[in-house]
């Protein structure tokens, strides 16, 4: 059986035009398959449809956050909720085209493939400047760990021990996209052309992006904390060099007052060392936020759970 995984934030104007597309495709296809919704704190209807759903389908799972906790819980609580031999994730837009699982399935089912890959062949109609932050952001991750995820997204179907590798993994702090592919096992790519979206607006902003992408980042590798001794040892070199010079002209007697060199050296110092700080203090917000060992998100209601199948 495959399941499907859709995560959902203020979608009322999808989530029924993307399980009616999703079935009608399954159904066609003679796939097995379950639907798993994820309502992610949603304050428009997004709930109210999913539960109309799930009440018309028995194979239409609706899961409702108790508040919004973010995309990559909604994911894990995917994940954890999963009953098939594999599944796919994909949003709810339809910009995932829905036609390319079909194709995942296939190379799943008739090869020795644990994880299939959606690869977007063209990143569609997005913004200049959201598209040179995303290179941005997968050439530092590739850089910084060695996976290139660059083109890659959110949309890929697991073998059914990728999923409880990946559930079984403790951390809070998760970056799906790096630790699906940080897992291992055989991999295989597709790739998809990005659609528009059906209705509505991108949830995701330059801001937003910005957020998750440093989240992301300092969740997955040491990369910022790495820049931090990087710029301890230029500055020291910097003041080497400086004092040296400063020795020099001293014994010469050649030195000046030399007041707007020291002025630009402590302003310099300063705010190396207040990012520096702040790097350091983010990293130990995220320790703190691990160790307190919180859930990383609370289910208020399930539709069509597995109890209710028993």
């Amino acid at each position: 059986m495959l399941s499907i995984i859709i995560p959902s934030y203020n979608e009322e104007e999808n989530v029924t035009n993307t399980a009616n597309v999703v079935v009608g495709i399954m159904e066609q296809n003679q796939i097995d398959f379950e639907l798993i919704f994820i309502n992610d704190g949603s304050t428009d209807n997004t709930w109210e449809k999913l539960k109309e759903l799930s009440h018309n389908d028995k194979r239409i799972i609706s899961i409702n956050f108790s508040r919004n906790f973010g995309k990559e819980s909604a994911i894990y609580a995917g994940l954890a909720n999963v009953s098939g031999d594999c599944a796919v994730l994909m949003d709810c837009d339809l910009q995932h085209p829905p036609e390319t699982i079909v194709e995942m399935y296939s190379i799943w089912k008739n090869n020795d493939v644990d994880v299939v890959e959606g690869i977007k062949a063209d990143r569609g109609k997005e913004k200049k400047a959201y598209r040179g932050f995303a290179k941005l952001f997968y050439k530092l991750i590739h850089k910084a760990s060695g996976i290139d995820m660059a083109d890659s997204s959110d949309f890929k179907l697991l073998d059914r021990k990728v999923v409880e590798s990946l559930n079984a993994m403790p951390e809070r702090l998760t970056f799906f996209r790096a630790l699906s592919s940080w897992v291992g096992f055989k991999t295989e790519k597709v790739y998809f052309e990005v659609a528009e979206r059906h209705s509505g607006e991108s949830k995701f902003t330059i801001g937003t992006l910005i957020k998750y992408a440093f989240s992301s980042i300092t969740s997955f590798t040491n990369l910022p904390m790495q820049i931090v001794t990087g710029c301890g040892v230029v500055i020291f070199l910097l003041a080497l060099i400086m004092g040296v010079n400063t020795l020099y002209n001293y014994i010469t007697g050649n030195s000046d007052a030399g007041f707007t060199t020291v002025i630009l050296l402590i302003l310099l110092t300063s705010s190396i060392l207040m990012v520096s700080l702040g790097i350091i203090g983010y990293y130990l917000s995220k320790i703190y936020d691990e160790i307190k060992h919180r859930p990383r998100f609370i289910i208020r209601d399930i539709e069509n759970s597995k109890r209710d199948k028993k």
